[in-house]
C-alpha cells in the first residue's frame, strides 16, 4: 500500500458522510497514471497553484482597477481568502478538505482584467456571451499548457457553478460557493472603508447588529452558522437571520460600492479599453500570440480572441491599448 493508498483509507475513516472521498472521484478527461503520494484532489490543487493562469491573478482586479495601493485586494488575495474560509469550514463539517481547496484556488481563473466590468463588456459584444466561470472552466480544459490541466470532474464542477444559479454536485463545491460571497462582501468592506467611499457607520445597524462590527467578527458569525447547519442538518445552507443579514449585507455593497461609487469612477475607461482591443483584434489576428492564432479555425475567431483578453491582467490590458492607440513620441534609431 503506498502512501496516496493510506491517505485514502485515512479519508474513509475520518471525514463525514457529507464528504467526498478522493477514491470515489469520477475522473478525468483524459486518464492518467495514479500519483503514489499525492490524492487526486491534492494533484488538481497542486497544477492550479503552478498554472500561469492562477499566477496572473495578482495583477487582476477585484473591486478597485489596478490599485496603486499596497492593501487593496486582488483577485489573486481574493481567491486565497476563499480558499481560506472554504477549508476552515470544510474542516469543520468534516468534509475533503482538498477537494474544497482546489475548487476554491481555480475557481476565478478565468476573470477579466478589470473584473466584472471586463467580464460585462465581453458578454454584451462576444455574440456567443461570455460568463468568468464558464472561462475560468475553460482555462482548465483547454487554455493552460496548450492542453488543459485535466482535473477530476469534482473540480471542473465546483469551477463551473460556483456562481450565478449553477448548483455545485458536491458539499465541497457548495461550501466554495458560499465562501466566494462570505470573502468578498467582508474583504470589499475593509477596501471600500480604506477608500473612503463608505464608513463602517454606514452600514446597515441591523447588519452590524446580527453579523458583528469588526471584519473578523462578521466572518466568525457566517462561517459558524454555516457549520453549524451542516452539522445539525446534514446540508451546506446559509438561511435564517444570519443569512437574512448576510444577503442585505450584499444588497448594501451593490447599492453604495459596487454600482455608481467613486471605486468605480475608472469603469468607462476599463469598458473602452476592453471593447477597443476586442474589436482590434479581430480584424488583426495576426497580432495575437501563435498559440491563439493556431486556434482560430477550430474555436473561431471571437472565441480566441476572448480567450486572449480574458487571460490579461489590468495592466498588460492597458499597455497592450496604449501600444496600439496612443501614439509614440518618434525617436531616431541610430
Amino acid at each position: 500500500m503506498n502512501i496516496r493508498e493510506k491517505y485514502e483509507k485515512l479519508e474513509e475513516k475520518i471525514l463525514s458522510p457529507l464528504a467526498t472521498l478522493s477514491k470515489n472521484t469520477v475522473g478525468r478527461l483524459r486518464s492518467e497514471d495514479k500519483c503514489e503520494i499525492r490524492t487526486e484532489f491534492q494533484r488538481d490543487r497542486d497544477r492550479i497553484i503552478h498554472s500561469k493562469s492562477f499566477r496572473r491573478l495578482k495583477h487582476k482586479t477585484q473591486v478597485f482597477i489596478a490599485p496603486e495601493g499596497d492593501h487593496y485586494r486582488t483577485r489573486l488575495t481574493h481567491t486565497l481568502e476563499v480558499s481560506q474560509i472554504a477549508r476552515t469550514m470544510a474542516r469543520a463539517i468534516g468534509l475533503n478538505e482538498d477537494l474544497t481547496e482546489a475548487i476554491a484556488l481555480g475557481h476565478d481563473l478565468g476573470h477579466t482584467p478589470f473584473g466584472h466590468t471586463g467580464e460585462r463588456v465581453l458578454n454584451e459584444i462576444a455574440k456567443e456571451g461570455f460568463r468568468h466561470n464558464e472561462q475560468s472552466l475553460r482555462v482548465v480544459d483547454y487554455l493552460e499548457k496548450s492542453k488543459g490541466l485535466n482535473l477530476t470532474g469534482e473540480v471542473r464542477d465546483g469551477i463551473l457553478c460556483h456562481s450565478g444559479d449553477l448548483i455545485p454536485k458536491t458539499n465541497e463545491g457548495k461550501i466554495v460557493k458560499l465562501s466566494d460571497k462570505i470573502a468578498y462582501i467582508n474583504h470589499d468592506i475593509d477596501d471600500a472603508i480604506r477608500a473612503g467611499i463608505i464608513s463602517l457607520e454606514d452600514i446597515p445597524k441591523e447588519c452590524i447588529d446580527t453579523l458583528g462590527r469588526s471584519h473578523s467578527e462578521r466572518l466568525n458569525t457566517m462561517i459558524t452558522a454555516i457549520v453549524n447547519h451542516a452539522l445539525k442538518f446534514g446540508e451546506i445552507k446559509f438561511d435564517g437571520p444570519i443569512g437574512e443579514a448576510t444577503w442585505e449585507l450584499r444588497r448594501f455593497m451593490f447599492k453604495n460600492v459596487y454600482i455608481g461609487s467613486n471605486a468605480k469612477k475608472e469603469e468607462e475607461k476599463a469598458m473602452h479599453c476592453v471593447e477597443e482591443l476586442f474589436n482590434y483584434y479581430k480584424q488583426h489576428p495576426d497580432r495575437m500570440p501563435e498559440e491563439y492564432i493556431k486556434k482560430i479555425e477550430e474555436w473561431g475567431l471571437e472565441r480566441v480572441v476572448c480567450d486572449y483578453i480574458a487571460g490579461m491582467t489590468d495592466r498588460f490590458a492597458i499597455t497592450e491599448y496604449m501600444n496600439i492607440f496612443v501614439p509614440h513620441p518618434w525617436k531616431k534609431n541610430y
